[in-house]
């Protein structure tokens, strides 16, 4: 007989990430991932090294200092603060703490890929619900809601759409979900929204008891190799992490990186400037060229080719140049290219390759 694992887990496909590599190019740029654009803030970079000396010995399991950190950073209770080895782990312990066989895991039809992936991993039926535009659709949502949905994931930004619900939508889907519904928030883009009316989720999850927000470290503090993430939720729900966690799921060096990016000044502040800045830069460049740009609050932007055969011959184009950005078939988005905001010079790289590109093809 061949050992078998359970049949959820057949149904699983692997996640693949953006590439990183194209043969015979000496030069690349890499533009698949949303990492960071200026890398890893310079004292993150300092601890690093200093704490090269002390690999032999095991982080610190509570993660206090780090929690700390982040509590004093965003104003938020280091008691109801969970660290992970990246917010994937924690979206991946929400699933299987929360799901599992017989439950409901609601989504939308161009979120995140891991949810569904680890909901099925968890033995969860996915629900995929229609968007309106590319963004959530919180009456769809609601709608598809039924006796054995026990999670509902949002992504506001939404990646890889760049698409943002408002505050009084996200308020209105709560306020709709039962409360034996989970409400996940994942706001790994928050820190570069700059709408006045925006909240991560901090605010929902003190006002209820089945709400929880998600954030990483890999964004804007460029530490996406570190695996560095966490989350805000209620004390029940911290509880229940704490008890399924392994013992020492954040390293040393991931921790102590966290604590000095945070400690960074000016470092927010000057990557949502050039953010915001060269989104609209490459948004309105790409549009020039006839490109469809769809709005975007992340460190990214959608483009949209029409058709999955001139998104492709598009990325090969790219690649040509030795920029590699990410094709979005995988999301049902076989028309689009997602194409993370890099520096300057990457930035205007994109702008010449895609120019040229429409030139030849429009």
């Amino acid at each position: 007989m061949t050992v078998m694992p359970r049949p959820s887990i057949l149904s699983v496909e692997p996640y693949v990430g953006g590439e990183s590599k194209i043969p015979g190019v000496n030069r690349i740029v890499k533009l698949s991932s949303n990492e960071g654009a200026f890398g890893p803030p310079p004292g993150a970079i300092e601890a690093i090294r200093a704490m090269a000396g002390e690999a032999h010995r095991y982080p610190d399991g509570g993660a206090k200092a780090i929690r700390e950190a982040i509590g004093a950073r965003f104003g938020l209770d280091p008691a109801r603060i969970v660290v992970g080895n990246g917010s994937d782990e924690l979206l991946a312990l929400l699933i299987l703490a929360y799901g599992g066989e017989g439950t409901e895991l609601v989504m939308s039809a161009h979120g995140f890929l891991m949810y569904e992936i680890t909901g099925r991993w968890a033995g969860c039926r996915i629900i995929k619900v229609p968007e309106k535009n590319l963004t959530t659709d919180v009456d769809g949502m609601l709608a598809a809601v039924g006796p054995r949905t026990r999670l509902v994931f949002l992504a506001n930004p939404n990646n890889p759409t760049g698409s943002i619900l408002p505050q009084s939508e996200v308020d209105r889907l709560r306020a709709g979900l039962r409360d034996d519904i989970l409400l996940v928030l994942d706001s790994a883009y928050a820190e570069y929204v700059t709408r006045p009316d925006y909240d991560a989720g901090a605010k929902l999850v003190d006002a209820s008891g089945n709400t929880v927000m998600t954030r990483t470290f890999s964004k804007i503090f460029g530490m996406g190799g570190m695996r560095l993430g966490w989350c805000y939720a209620p004390a029940a729900v911290v509880d229940v992490l704490s008890r399924v966690r392994g013992p020492f799921n954040v390293n040393a060096a991931a921790m102590a990186a966290g604590i000095a990016a945070l400690a960074e000044k000016g470092w927010v502040e000057t990557s949502v400037a050039h953010n915001t800045e060269w989104r609209g830069k490459v948004s309105a460049g790409l549009t020039a060229a006839g490109i469809k740009v769809w709005p975007s609050e992340g460190n990214f932007v959608l483009a949209d080719f029409g058709d999955a055969a001139r998104a492709k011959a598009a990325d090969e184009a790219m690649k040509q140049r030795g920029l590699i950005v990410r094709a979005m078939a995988s999301y049902g988005l076989g028309s689009c290219l997602r194409i993370t905001i890099g520096n300057a010079e990457e930035c205007s790289m994109v702008i010449e390759a895609l120019t040229a590109f429409m030139a030849q093809n429009g």
